[in-house]
């Protein structure tokens, strides 16, 4: 089963959009010139394509640590961006193939590429969701036509939240999400932080900001704060290449904080 519900505004070529630079990171061709251009002012303050394939792995490390170990079948992924494999939704139906999956996005290009490539198991769902992070009640109403949220579910916000300041609501977005799971859910977040190499960090935010993006580190007290009220599992909140890692983690900590919550 696979669904999308209509962008409603066209595809802005003009300004750089998150979803399509971080696609530039990755080496994906699914963005514009200004994306590229953001992409490489970034990339010469520091290693931004290492960091994007790190928050990568992440995903698809924590996604494996939730269907394994906190043996939830339901995701609502926001912030998902351009789809590039593998996908959240076929890690997760490779494990159980009746896994239930929405993801959600307020960039057009990834509702035309969502169309395209999110066809998951015929015994599972995806979906994709047209919306903004900052409308969570709109967000969770849409996600309960595919989501039963009776029951368990992992709300993903991978690399999202640095994109939305304290002041736009990151907090209270996180809170009313997570206030909305079911006991035995899980949180699945990533955020950017200046913590550990903070003159290449905040010459990226200079970077973002004069391109009109908003981008804001934490340190790690205010990553540990979108977590109260969770068990964090182990090994806590760390670098992204100390979370779990496999062989393909290497060298010095990335810029990114991560960690799996469980609600219960």
């Amino acid at each position: 089963m696979t669904g999308t519900e209509s962008a409603g505004r066209r595809i802005d070529t003009s300004r750089p959009h998150p979803a399509r630079v971080y696609d530039w990171f990755l080496g994906g061709k699914d963005n514009y010139p200004v994306d590229e251009e953001l992409g490489r002012a970034i990339t010469a303050q520091g290693d931004a394509p290492r960091q994007a394939r790190a928050n990568r792995r992440f995903m698809e490390r924590a996604t494996r640590v939730v269907v394994r170990e906190a043996g939830i079948g339901q995701f609502l992924d926001i912030g998902s961006g351009i789809p590039t494999e593998p996908n959240l939704h076929q890690i997760a139906q490779s494990a159980v193939p009746d896994a239930r999956i929405v993801y959600v996005d307020n960039d057009p290009i990834v509702l035309a590429h969502a169309a395209a490539l999110l066809h998951g198991t015929p015994e599972g769902a995806t979906h994709y969701l047209q919306a903004d992070a900052r409308e969570p009640h709109r967000i969770l109403q849409g996600a309960s036509a595919v989501l039963d949220f009776e029951q368990p579910v992992a709300l993903s916000l991978v690399a999202l939240l640095h994109f939305i300041s304290d002041e736009d609501g990151a907090q209270e977005l996180v809170d009313t999400l997570v206030d909305a799971l079911a006991p035995g859910s899980c949180l699945v977040l990533s955020a950017m932080t200046a913590d550990f190499d903070p003159e290449r960090v905040l010459a990226g935010i200079a970077a973002y900001t004069a391109s009109g993006v908003t981008l804001v580190a934490r340190s790690h007290d205010e990553v540990s704060r979108l977590f109260m009220g969770l068990d964090v599992l182990e090994p806590g909140i760390v670098s992204l290449s100390q979370w779990r890692p496999d062989a393909r983690e290497e060298g010095d900590p990335v810029s990114l904080y991560g960690a799996v919550g469980i609600k219960r």
